[in-house]
């Protein structure tokens, strides 16, 4: 019979290996356990060869008959030209650029598959492609709201407080890019606090800006600073996020920027912005074929920059009332369009972002929750490798809000249990959980039980799963109101991740000297 040491020490191993397996299903608080989703469950394709083969013919009639209207780069139309596009000038600075059926699948063939995103914790680099999946927070909304506040214009406080809850949570994986719009920094040199914050508030990978080549440049640039140049060089360190201005529209602005991080080897995703009946075609067929046509000329600009530059193909479909003419997000047919482009996508062979947590409700409420899970779910079932968009999306992207942020979160953990599937072994068949006690036995003191009860379902934050009476004694809360104490606790508890203070020096002189080389400028 052992003795009492032994039996506490045996207690404590006991404990210490249920609070460890309970760490690694949770997350582990701050930072993540897990820096991205391997997708353990079949993407749904709902589309044959023949519908497929019908969509990508149309993209391809787009692309030859009515082409791609390129403004102000003479460079890229020199690219796309010398590749064997047919290009026409227009007026000055304006190019009609048609390519012929299976060109841009040919330049294509060298964008990678799969690439991963180094972050300045190793443990936190995403691989993107594949079976992988990434989420990261909302990105570009001008106004911020929350419970106490109500609706804002956003600040740079405010950004880092959603770079900060993004690193707190164990279910995202990237800090995203700009969170909200800082609107008290001026619009040529926000670009590089917010970088900035990304580096600092965070050691996850993120996005840089891409609203000007030269701030295209600097976010490059700081990247170079964390990881060094010669690193950089050969591996993605950064990405940029560009639109393409829909109908069939390329700008100098979006190209330059392209070039900039094709040429830099870092990564890029090529995003068209359709709105049905607006600036695409209002059934989704349609809207699919001319976001494919869109994406893939835009991504191909990467490849005649640098072959082999990282490129992500991208689609933002969204409906429209047509009552009233405004946006709707989180309805079925665009939700449909994602599971298609998710085919089309694996036919290229090249990554996907699409969808995420997309919601036209302007309170974190029933509405924004579930327009967020019919549209999130096309994402994750669709095979979308990078979800932009994953948290805190409200107002029809006008607003990002705190509380809707950690209730996005809290669903994200529960699309990492869904995603990984079931695991089917003689130790989760559970026999010996029946045969242990027999017929008509509760099960909670069996063995199985109880080795499994810590890991075996995830957990929410934010739910409420107790008995009426239990819940109404303690203040009958709803979902909203607890997702405020959440994100006011997490910044409350909140710790910034170490930095090289020689890298963070290098950080805060760059910025400094590109803000004083420039004066300031509001619009």
């Amino acid at each position: 019979m052992p003795d009492g040491d032994s039996t506490n020490q045996d207690a404590k191993r006991q404990r210490s290996g249920r609070n460890q397996r309970r760490e690694t299903r949770l997350g582990g608080g701050q930072g993540v356990k897990r820096p991205y989703i391997v997708r353990n469950i079949p993407t749904y394709d709902i589309l044959s060869d023949e519908s497929l083969s019908r969509i990508e013919a149309t993209a391809d009639r787009i692309l030859a008959e009515i082409g791609i209207e390129l403004r102000e780069d003479a460079e890229a139309m020199r690219l796309y030209k010398e590749a064997g596009a047919d290009v026409t000038e227009q007026s000055a600075d304006v190019w009609r650029i048609k390519f012929e059926p299976g060109m841009l699948r040919e330049v294509l063939k060298t964008a990678p598959a799969e690439f991963t995103q180094h972050a300045r914790n190793p443990a936190n680099s995403v691989r993107i492609g594949g079976k992988n999946v990434v989420f990261a927070p909302s990105y570009g909304s001008p106004f911020v709201m929350d419970l106490d506040r109500g609706r804002r214009y956003g600040t740079i406080e405010d950004f880092q407080n959603f770079v900060k809850l993004a690193q707190s949570s164990p279910w995202l994986h990237h800090s995203g890019g700009t969170v909200c719009e800082p609107t008290d920094v001026p619009v040529n040199k926000r670009h590089l606090d917010m970088v900035y914050a990304h580096i600092r508030y965070s050691d996850r990978a993120f996005l840089g800006s891409i609203t000007a080549a030269e701030r295209a440049a600097d976010s490059v640039e700081m990247a170079r600073l964390v990881f060094g140049e010669a690193f950089t060089d050969q591996n993605c360190v950064v990405m940029g996020n560009f639109n393409t201005t829909s109908p069939l529209v390329l700008d100098g602005v979006t190209t330059s920027g392209i070039r900039t991080y094709a040429a830099a080897n870092q990564g890029s995703i090529h995003l068209p912005f359709l709105l049905g009946g607006a600036v695409a075609p209002l059934t989704i067929a349609g809207m699919v074929a001319q976001g494919l046509a869109e994406s893939m000329a835009s991504c191909a600009l990467t490849q005649l920059v640098r072959p082999g530059a990282p490129a992500i193909l991208a689609s933002f479909f969204s409906s429209m009332s047509l009552k009233s003419g405004s946006p709707t997000f989180g309805t079925p047919e665009p939700a449909i369009g994602s599971l298609a482009m998710g085919q089309l996508a694996r036919r290229l062979n090249l990554p996907l972002r699409c969808a995420g947590n997309f919601s036209t409700s302007k309170l974190p409420d029933g509405q924004a929750m579930q327009q967020s899970m019919m549209s999130m779910m096309s994402a994750v079932q669709g095979g979308a490798n990078y979800v932009l968009h994953s948290a805190g999306f409200l107002d029809g992207l006008l607003s990002v809000s705190y509380e809707k942020l950690v209730m996005d979160t809290d669903m994200c953990g529960a699309l990492h249990a869904y995603l990984d599937g079931m695991e089917v072994n003689e130790d989760t068949l559970g026999f010996d959980a029946l045969a242990e006690l027999g017929p008509g036995q509760h099960l909670f003191s069996t063995a199985h039980t109880l080795r499994h009860y810590e890991t075996a379902y995830w957990d929410s934050a934010l739910n409420d799963d107790q008995p009426w009476e239990t819940w109404d004694e303690q203040g009958g809360l709803d979902y909203a109101v607890r997702a405020n104490a959440r994100w006011k606790k997490l910044l409350a508890e909140y710790q910034a991740p170490a930095l090289d203070e020689g890298i963070d020096e290098a950080l805060r002189d760059f910025v400094a000297r590109r803000k004083g080389d420039m004066p300031d400028m509001w619009y």
